[in-house]
C-alpha cells in the first residue's frame, strides 16, 4: 500500500494512499484508540449535512467559489449515501470537545470533493478541508448542532416504537379483560383485580413515556450554528448566520430555529440532561414492566405462574427443559445502561468550563447509544414477549378463591378488627374465608355471597351493597 504525505501544526505523517481521510484524522486515531467504536454514524451524517447546508449558503452568498461549493456538495451527497462510511475512524470517546470528529468529516468530504473535480487525494489546493469544508464554521458550532439533529432523528423511530408498545399492551388489556387475578403489594396477597387492568396500567405508563418522547424533539431544535467558536460568530459572515440554519431546516425537514443566545448553545449542554431524564424515566417504567413479567410468569409450576412468555431459546446447558424469560432480561439489561448512561451525561453536561463542554463527545455517544438500544430493545420486547403472553387463567383463579385478601372486602361490614381475626383464623386453621365467617357467626350466608364476588371487588364501591344502601 502507498502513501502521501501531508503536514500540520506537528509536522508530516504517511496518509495511507487510499485513504479519504488526512493527517488530523489520523493523529486522532492514534491518540484515541479508547471504545474500539466509531462515532455514531448518524452523528456523522447530520455533521454532513451540516458541512452541505453551509458550503450551499457560504455560495449564496458569494463567498465560497461556485465550483468548489458545488464539489462540496456532491461529496456531502455521496457520503450520505453511505458510500465512506469505512472513512470515518476516530473513536467515540475522543479529547478536544469533538474537533477530532469534525476534522475527519472536513477531511473525507474535502477528498471526495477533490475527486469530483478530477483531483488526486491529498491535494488541498483543490478543496481545502478548513478553509472550504469548514468556512465559516467551527467544531464548537458544529458539534453541538449535529448531535441535536442526530438526537432528533433518533427519537422519532423510539417514540414509534412506544406507541406500538401501548398498543400492544392495550390490546393485551382488552383479551385479559375476564381474567381475575389476586393483586398483591409488597409481594403479598392484596385484593383481586383482572389480569386486563395490570395491563392497562402498564399502558397508561408507557402512553406518558411515549408523549414525553414525542414533545422532547421541541427542546433540541434551536441550534447554535453560526456561533463559530464561543458564540460570538467570529469569522462568520452575519448573512452567513441567519442563511445557514434556514438551509439546514430545509435539508433536514427539521423544525430547525437558530438559537437567541449562540453562545448558550455552545457552552450549556442541560439540554442534552433533559433528555437523557426522560429516556431514564421511560426506561424506569420499562424496567418495571419487564419485572412484573418475569415474576408473573415465574415457575411455571413452582412460581406465580399466572402468565406465560413465548418461549424464545432453551433455557439451561445442564437443565432439560427449562426455559428462561430472556426477552424481558435483556430488556431490564437495557434500561440499566441507560440509567448509567444518564449518570454519565448529568455529570460531563455538569463538567462544561467557560465557554465550551470539554466533555460532549461523551454526552454524544451516551445519549445516542441510549435511544438507539432503547428502540431496539421495545422493538424486541413487543415482537417476541409481549404480543405473545397468555393467560393461565385456572392458577390465576385458584390464587383468588384461595386468598385471604378477600377479608378485605368484608371491612364496610364486620369491621376491621373482626376482619384481622378472620384473617387470622384463616391463616392458623386454614380455612377458606367464608367458612371462618359463618363459623364465627360474622355474617350471613346470603351476605357473604354478595359481599366476596371477586369480579365486584374489581370495581370502586363497597361490595354487596347498592347505592341507596341496600
Amino acid at each position: 500500500m502507498g502513501y502521501r504525505l501531508e503536514h500540520d501544526l506537528l509536522g508530516e505523517m504517511q496518509v495511507p494512499e487510499d485513504a479519504y481521510y488526512g493527517i488530523h484524522t489520523l493523529r486522532a486515531s492514534h491518540n484515541f484508540p479508547i471504545s474500539g467504536r466509531p462515532v455514531h454514524r448518524e452523528l456523522i451524517q447530520a455533521m454532513v449535512v451540516i458541512k452541505k447546508a453551509a458550503a450551499i449558503a457560504n455560495m449564496k452568498l458569494g463567498l465560497l467559489e461556485q465550483k468548489i461549493g458545488d464539489a462540496i456538495v456532491a461529496a456531502c451527497d455521496r457520503i450520505l449515501r453511505g458510500e465512506f462510511d469505512d472513512q470515518f475512524i476516530v473513536d467515540r470517546i475522543q479529547g478536544g470537545a469533538g474537533t477530532s470528529t469534525n476534522m475527519n468529516v472536513n477531511e473525507v468530504v474535502a477528498n471526495v470533493a477533490i475527486e469530483q473535480m478530477g483531483g488526486q487525494r491529498g491535494d488541498y489546493t483543490l478543496v481545502h478541508p478548513l478553509n472550504h469544508v469548514n468556512m465559516s464554521q467551527s467544531t464548537n458550532d458544529v458539534y453541538p448542532t449535529a448531535l441535536r439533529i442526530a438526537a432528533i432523528n433518533l427519537l422519532k423511530p423510539l417514540s414509534e416504537e412506544f406507541a406500538a408498545l401501548q398498543e400492544a399492551l392495550q390490546k393485551k388489556e382488552n383479551e385479559f379483560s375476564s381474567v381475575i387475578k389476586m393483586g398483591r403489594t409488597e409481594l403479598q396477597d392484596a385484593v383481586p383485580i383482572m389480569l386486563g387492568q395490570e395491563f392497562g396500567a402498564y399502558a397508561q405508563a408507557i402512553a406518558r413515556d411515549r408523549w414525553r418522547l414525542y414533545k422532547v424533539e421541541e427542546r433540541l431544535r434551536q441550534v447554535p450554528l453560526g456561533g463559530t467558536a464561543v458564540g460570538t460568530g467570529l469569522n462568520a459572515d452575519v448573512r452567513y448566520i441567519y442563511t445557514v440554519v434556514d438551509v439546514l431546516r430545509d435539508l433536514t425537514g427539521l423544525g430547525l430555529a437558530r438559537t437567541e443566545y449562540m453562545m448558550d448553545g455552545i457552552q450549556n449542554a442541560d439540554v442534552f440532561v433533559e433528555v437523557s431524564g426522560l429516556l431514564k424515566a421511560a426506561a424506569v417504567n420499562l424496567g418495571k414492566i419487564a419485572n412484573d413479567l418475569r415474576l408473573l410468569s415465574s415457575g411455571p409450576e413452582c412460581g406465580l405462574g399466572e402468565i406465560k412468555l413465548p418461549a424464545m431459546q432453551a433455557g439451561s446447558s445442564i437443565m432439560p427443559g427449562k426455559v428462561n424469560p430472556i426477552i424481558p432480561e435483556m430488556v431490564n439489561m437495557v434500561v440499566y445502561q441507560v440509567i448509567g448512561n444518564d449518570l454519565t451525561i448529568t455529570m460531563a453536561a455538569e463538567s462544561g468550563q467557560l465557554e465550551l463542554n470539554a466533555m460532549i463527545p461523551l454526552i454524544a455517544s451516551n445519549l445516542l447509544e441510549s435511544i438507539e438500544m432503547m428502540t431496539n430493545a421495545v422493538k424486541i420486547f413487543i415482537e417476541r414477549c409481549v404480543s405473545g403472553i397468555e393467560a393461565n387463567v385456572e392458577v390465576c383463579n385458584k390464587y383468588v378463591y384461595g386468598s385471604k385478601g378477600l377479608v378485605t372486602a368484608l371491612v364496610p361490614y364486620i369491621g376491621y378488627d373482626n376482619a384481622t381475626k378472620v384473617a387470622d383464623v384463616c391463616r392458623k386453621e386454614n380455612k377458606a374465608v367464608e367458612q371462618a365467617v359463618l363459623d364465627m357467626g360474622l355474617m350471613s350466608r346470603q351476605e357473604l355471597e354478595r359481599a366476596l364476588n371477586p369480579y365486584d371487588m374489581t370495581k370502586p364501591g363497597i361490595k354487596g351493597i347498592r347505592r341507596d344502601g341496600v
